[in-house]
């Protein structure tokens, strides 16, 4: 066992056995190179990462590799989802120098950290014209040893070209919020609809991703355009039915409930079969998010199947959510672990489980005897014979083919889903990451607590209670009171990396969802704290927010994110929360701080609005009147309630929803009426004439409920 068998990531443990000498990413790895003058190859992965597994079993595995890494150089193993801003920085470095990026991110770098080198997935032989990683590996050992002067001068000229495009990146704005953010909506709006998929839904082809940035900036063009006509209708149309093609298709585990990490090919049909964290979270928000646009309820549905999902397989006992699922297991018959394993079936499997209700499940999920899966879909043949479940049309479709009453064939499909899941689970489970990322579990309370909003918690508040606890575990296990400052991860106890801007910015934006779900005032005023220790160790001078703190000598360069990809940029997060915190309290400096960092990043929304499109909704967000809705009475009486409950209804403005409190001093004179839950509907700091039914209040909040036929 190599030195990773002490380290608490179980993507590092993974590799303790391997005949690699591999050192965790710090000092002591650096120490060695200096001191024996051998470069370092860093590779950076996760323990979920389908195409890790396959360099590692090829090639990580091997002796005789294993020898030639040991002789050459320091080899330096790092979780990316623990040391996020290591991987910023070197997959920077990749993407400019091959044009593409993922994991495994393997790279060389000088003693001083300074890349020279690098790639993706190495083959451990060489094919089809490209070296395979023996050979690699040799010819950089011989560069080093001959020509080491160039390879130290290149990795000086990468981190000044980076360094320089980060520069260009911050440079000033080019002219007036409105004019800029009115371009830009219209740019963004344009991108995505010309790249729009009208057939599969989704944006470009193979592979398609679910982005809940993009999705998120469609639904506020929606809400600012009107849903039912011009720009807003067919931006709706956009974001509604990419969703609904996403959950007919394998992306959707239509068995267990939630969403695979993303698709390989154009239809949604065959996943990569890993679950993040993360895109549950997103996904359920902009299911959500159509619910609210389109009264539909199958939205609702699918944004519970998500939470289900989550609480069965992704919960940990003491409150927090775990990271993820991998995409390989162990086939159920034994033998060497596969990508879908778990996930697929053979005909006979199914004709076992389902007997008469076969045929039902062949229509709705295009079934076949000899399996579903293309060859062209499947390179390993990892899957063939297998049958993947992704509903090919609609269930009244189905019912109609097989001469069945719509509920009949929905309670029968019902009940033969439920005996795959039962049978499925005497299965050999896929492994599961049980870190919890302060970063993802906000990204979950936030999604949990506009569940509670908008499909309604009534008396049983199980969505606000499952975000309440992760909110306590993050605030018991990885926030430090004394400093004020917040941990990274947590597995069997509390790791030792502090957090870095997303951890602040999602978990921020976690707690402020949270406090308008149930009105606990601890959570809105933690929140406060936390922006502020936020613009203390991340805030640049021009109000943008690096990815880590000042000072880290691990790191030979301090990254700003620009990109809202799977995971929104810090600083398109903490914009908006800042303008969220603004609104609360009445906060002009914060309006201010909201903006600033609006503009920090202009230069990079105005010219590629695709890319922040998360940002975009900040932009929104500062050049909306503020609009708040303040409750007055105890959250707990049914009156109260009903008030709340009519404030998750409906599409359209931003608003603010807050209990009269005197933790918010501008809300002092607000009090109930006639003894009775109170409400009061604000814009721009001018209010309406309270009122106490909440049939009253939805009449002042949707006088004309403007939805698409």
């Amino acid at each position: 066992m190599n030195r990773l068998a002490a380290e608490k990531s179980p993507y590092l443990r993974q590799h303790a056995a391997n005949p690699v000498d591999w050192l965790p990413w710090g000092e002591e790895a650096f120490a060695r190179a200096r001191a024996e003058q051998k470069p370092l190859f860093v590779s950076i992965g996760y323990s979920t990462c389908h195409w890790c597994h396959v360099m590692a079993h090829e090639s990580f595995e091997d002796p005789d590799i294993g020898a030639l890494l040991n002789e050459h150089f320091i080899p330096v193993k790092v979780d990316r989802e623990e040391r996020p801003d290591v991987d910023r920085v070197y997959m920077a470095y990749v993407q400019a120098m091959t044009g593409h990026g993922g994991w495994p991110l393997n790279i060389w770098l000088t003693p001083e950290l300074k890349p020279f080198f690098g790639g993706t997935y190495f083959p451990p032989d060489d094919r089809h014209g490209r070296a395979g990683f023996p050979a690699i590996l040799r010819a950089i050992a011989r560069g080093w040893q001959n020509e080491r002067d160039k390879l130290v001068a290149e990795g000086e000229r990468v981190v000044r070209v980076l360094r320089e495009a980060q520069a260009e990146t911050a440079s000033a704005s080019g002219g007036a919020l409105v004019e800029s953010a009115g371009e830009a909506f219209e740019k963004g709006f344009h991108y995505f609809n010309e790249s729009y998929d009208a057939q599969h839904g989704g944006f470009g082809g193979a592979p398609k991703f679910p982005r809940g940035a993009a999705l998120n900036f469609l639904f506020r063009v929606a809400a600012l355009q009107g849903p039912a006509e011009g720009a807003g209708a067919v931006a709706l149309q956009m974001a509604s039915v990419t969703l609904r093609m996403m959950a007919m298709g394998g992306l959707h585990d239509h068995v267990g409930g939630g969403f695979h990490r993303y698709s390989v090919d154009a239809e949604w049909f065959v996943p990569h079969f890993e679950k993040m964290l993360y895109d549950q979270a997103q996904i359920a928000l902009n299911f959500l998010d159509a619910r609210a646009a389109t009264g539909d309820e199958r939205f609702a549905w699918l944004a519970r199947d998500i939470f289900g999902y989550v609480a069965r397989d992704l919960t940990s006992p003491e409150g927090g959510f775990w990271s993820a699922e991998d995409a390989d297991s162990e086939p159920p018959g034994g033998g060497h672990a596969a990508e879908g394993a778990y996930y697929l079936w053979t005909h006979g499997e199914l004709a076992a489980l389902l007997a008469g209700d076969l045929p039902l499940f062949e229509v709705h999920f295009g079934l076949k005897a000899g399996g579903n899966v293309p060859a062209q879909l499947d390179p390993h043949g990892e899957m063939h014979g297998g049958n993947l479940l992704a509903q090919r049309q609609t269930l009244a479709v189905t019912a109609r083919a097989l001469g069945l009453d719509p509920e009949e064939a929905n309670r029968r499909l019902l009940g033969g889903l439920e005996k795959l899941r039962a049978a499925r689970a005497h299965r050999p489970r896929p492994s599961r990451d049980e870190k919890i990322i302060t970063a993802w579990n906000g990204l979950m309370i936030s999604a949990l607590a506009r569940g509670h909003v908008v499909l309604g918690g009534g008396d049983q508040p199980v969505l606000l209670t499952a975000a309440t606890r992760a909110a306590e575990f993050i605030e018991r296990e990885l926030h430090d009171e004394g400093r004020g400052i917040l941990y990274r991860s947590w597995l069997e106890g509390r790791g030792a990396t502090e957090g870095f801007a997303e951890d602040y910015a999602c978990l921020i934006q976690g707690l402020l969802d949270l406090y308008e779900a149930g009105f606990e005032t601890r959570w809105l005023c933690w929140a406060d704290r936390l922006q502020r220790k936020m613009d203390e160790l991340f805030r640049a001078e021009d109000g943008g927010y690096f990815n880590s703190a000042a000072g880290a000598a691990d790191l030979v360069l301090r990254l700003r994110e620009d990109y809202d990809g799977a995971e929104p940029a810090p600083s398109s997060v903490a914009a908006l929360n800042q303008l969220r915190l603004a609104a609360i309290f009445h906060d002009e400096e914060r309006r201010a701080r909201g903006g600033q960092t609006i503009t920090a990043l202009e230069a990079r929304w105005r010219t590629a609005p695709q890319a922040l499109p998360q940002m975009l909704c900040a932009v929104e967000a500062a050049l909306e009147p503020p609009r708040h809705i303040v409750l007055a009475g105890d959250p707990a009486e049914a009156g109260y309630r009903a008030l709340a409950a009519v404030t998750g209804e409906g599409f359209g403005p931003r608003r603010t929803v807050l209990r009269a409190d005197p933790a918010i001093p501008w809300t002092a004179g607000m009090v109930r009426r006639d003894g009775r839950a109170t409400a009061y509907v604000c814009e721009d700091y001018a209010c309406q004439s309270p009122v106490t039914g909440a049939a009253d209040l939805r009449r002042l909040l949707f006088p004309v409920i403007n939805r698409p036929d």
